[in-house]
């Protein structure tokens, strides 16, 4: 008796999906679009453009690669938060939010919104907290973890990062939720694009790699995991690896809210 008691409590956990945002969900990085949002706001000095532009153009010219752009980016946003107030950060945000909230992949904005009837959803983001919490709280996100930086008496960044530890482990994200929420792994859903998102692809049952970098590719080739790409208005499997017929039916259809 107490086996089965045990065993019916389990599965009346609720399931979780956890996905990454920047190139999964959202169609750029929140965290470009929050930068170049503080530097028209004149938040941040033009010349931080500087510090990535030369990236930026080898990106674009298919010479240089989108890490290394993306460093650069991390790198002035880093160099010029310090001593900017929290308030001014949060409006430009907000407003970013606000002007692109529909600027998502269609597949996986169909997928959140089937998904949130039944599952806990997770978001784990390396962006700024000021635009990861907005983004999920747009999109019914039951909760984010994103990088958080520090702020002053004053409410003013100081240039430091908090627990950024834990934010580089997805995986540990993961089953601290799990853990604390009392969540069930059992029929878990992830979606990621970058090798950063493999340790918690690994933890759950129906991992899916989503327009995948080449390191997330090969990867998940070698796993069998199911890859799925969104190119233009085609949505496609490169592969047959498993879904879930929640995910399936996604797939068919392709029909969400906006």
């Amino acid at each position: 008796m107490e086996k089965n008691t045990r065993a019916n409590k389990k599965s009346s956990k609720k399931r979780v999906a956890v996905f990454d945002l920047d190139g999964t969900v959202f169609r750029s990085s929140l965290l470009i679009e929050l930068l170049e949002e503080l530097i028209e706001e004149k938040i941040f000095p033009k010349k931080a453009r500087k510090v990535y532009s030369r990236e930026l153009q080898n990106w674009l010219n298919r010479k240089g690669s989108y890490e290394d752009y993306i460093e650069k980016v991390i790198l002035a946003y880093h160099r010029f938060i310090k001593k900017k107030r929290a308030e001014d950060v949060w409006k430009a945000a907000r407003k970013v939010v606000s002007d692109q909230k529909n600027f998502t992949y269609r597949f996986t904005r169909c997928l959140v919104s089937e998904l949130k009837k039944n599952y806990y959803l997770l978001a784990i983001s390396g962006s700024p907290q000021e635009m990861v919490r907005e983004f999920g709280k747009k999109f019914g996100f039951d909760r984010t973890y994103s990088r958080i930086f520090e702020t002053d008496k004053k409410g003013r960044f100081t240039g430091k990062i908090l627990f950024e530890d834990m934010i580089k482990d997805k995986g540990k994200i993961l089953k601290t939720v799990v853990k604390k929420k009392g969540l069930n792994l059992k029929d878990s859903i992830g979606v990621g694009d970058t090798e950063a998102d493999i340790p918690f692809l690994k933890l759950v049952d129906y991992p899916i790699a989503f327009n995948p970098n080449l390191q997330l590719y090969r990867y998940s080739q070698r796993r069998k995991w199911p890859v799925i790409v969104e190119r233009k208005n085609v949505v496609y499997r490169l592969n047959r690896g498993r879904l879930p017929q929640i995910v399936k039916t996604v797939l068919k259809n392709l029909k969400c809210p906006r």
